[in-house]
């Protein structure tokens, strides 16, 4: 969400700063929304490996609460706004391999989602960019 505000102080046009933006963006989310299954599946394995540890200590491990409060946020939004604002906000405002996942989690079954996706990175880089640049050519 920030890189574009790098572009002018490397002396990149818009137009460069737009397409390097883009396709960082592009390639993480692919890369994680593709791959989600495997980090969810990796997150599992770790948890129960780190559970059956500590039992071998003799520790007790507290039952970890699965919905916190934050996924009831996150449940709550999905149900409230859709996959079209799911796909637009949660890789923009919760990094773009988290939103990617996330989205992954909820809408892989849909075959619009990454698509939308893609479109919504390319609407965001293009105005936050072009936002980046604007208030450059204001100050100057």
């Amino acid at each position: 969400m920030f890189a574009p505000i790098a572009g002018p102080a490397a002396d990149l046009t818009f137009l460069e700063t737009f397409i390097a933006c883009s396709i960082g963006g592009y390639i993480s989310a692919t890369i994680f929304y593709f791959a989600s299954n495997y980090f969810m599946q990796l997150s599992v394995k770790r948890h129960a490996r780190r559970v059956r540890k500590a039992e071998r200590k003799g520790k007790t491990v507290p039952v970890k609460k699965k919905f916190t409060k934050m996924n009831r946020r996150i449940i709550y939004l999905k149900g409230k706004v859709g996959i079209y604002f799911t796909c637009w906000a949660f890789p923009l405002f919760l990094s773009i391999p988290l939103g990617s996942i996330i989205v992954a989690k909820f809408y892989k079954h849909k075959r619009k989602t990454f698509p939308l996706i893609i479109l919504f990175l390319t609407l965001d880089c293009f105005l936050i960019t072009g936002g980046t640049y604007f208030i450059k050519d204001l100050m100057l």
